[in-house]
């Protein structure tokens, strides 16, 4: 199977063939993990360039240490010590990048769309590591392969995906990819935290936990953004706990070999109990595991300077 992309910007811009082929590439690079030189030279002679205008830690790491083991050369751009404080526009920053003979440059941005933009700007292959609240698509890809590994299969699973949905772009690329591969999904949360419009996307809505749980093959737990309680979204975080937050006692109300996610970093205590994070049921480890599988195959699927309709 053929994979002719230049950039990764969304799931929602894949089918289900993209999806399939991306899956089928990612064990290959994991079994390299258990080789005493975790190295292959795929990518030797190539630049990848981190650009992260959001903290980061998981999917920065996750990125940097994918394209050295697979030999590329990695430059961490920390846009706070750059030409960005003087001023410098984003496309001026990418040109720059991109004239200084970068292959891939992976970036994370608040605004939605700023991978788009760069990707029609450069024939550097731009790779959406998280924009706005738009889409994560690494990170549903990571998500989408630890499912088929853990359950076999994704077609047919019923997936819940709890907490913050109006703000996560985590859910907005497991939702474009489950569906797709033919999962079953369903969201949870307080009404002011799952979008309008959601069921349009083939995705039913509980606004209660103890009922969605009950039918659940996989339940991803989704971080609370503090920072958006502000806002006002919900009426205090003792209330969000009470009502949502996944505990040892709730996820024995679920299937017994119900498959527990989380795409970190965890609010222990408030969207997960520590008791039910570390439970047997809990595959939060090894989604970091394979985010760095998923991601070598990514950078090695993409073809840098080629537009997405080459043939």
């Amino acid at each position: 199977m053929s994979f002719i992309y230049k950039d990764l910007l969304g799931l929602q811009y894949l089918d289900k063939k993209d999806l399939e082929t991306i899956l089928d590439s990612v064990k290959p690079f994991k079994t390299l993990f258990t080789r005493s030189v975790k190295k292959a030279p795929t990518l030797v002679g190539k630049t990848v360039v981190t650009l992260f205008y959001e903290p980061s830690t998981r999917t920065r790491t996750s990125f940097e240490i994918a394209a050295k083991r697979l030999s590329a050369d990695v430059v961490n751009l920390s846009v706070n010590a750059s030409s960005v404080v003087k001023g410098e526009s984003l496309i001026d920053t990418g040109k720059t990048l991109a004239a200084m003979n970068a292959d891939y440059i992976i970036i994370r941005h608040s605004m939605t769309g700023a991978p788009e933009i760069l990707a029609r700007a450069l024939d550097v292959s731009i790779i959406n590591a998280g924009d706005g609240f738009h889409e994560h698509p690494t990170q549903g890809l990571l998500d989408l392969y630890t499912i088929h590994e853990k359950k076999g299969r994704v077609e047919g699973l019923n997936v819940l995906l709890v907490g913050d949905i109006l703000h996560s772009r985590v859910a907005k690329s497991n939702i474009w990819a489950l569906t797709k591969m033919g999962a079953n999904v369903a969201v949870a949360g307080p009404p002011t935290l799952i979008p309008s419009n959601i069921q349009k996307l083939g995705v039913k809505v509980f606004y209660n936990l103890d009922e969605a749980i009950k039918t659940a093959d996989v339940i991803n737990i989704l971080r609370i953004q503090l920072e958006r309680q502000q806002e006002n979204l919900f009426p205090s975080v003792h209330e969000y706990v009470e009502l949502y937050q996944l505990t040892k006692t709730r996820l024995a109300k679920a299937k017994s070999d119900v498959l527990l996610m989380h795409p970190g970093p965890m609010n222990r205590g408030i969207e997960i109990s520590s008791d039910a994070a570390d439970s047997s049921n809990a595959a939060i480890n090894e989604q970091v595991t394979n985010g760095i599988a998923v991601r070598m195959a990514v950078l090695f699927l993409l073809k840098p300077n080629r537009s997405k309709n080459e043939n």
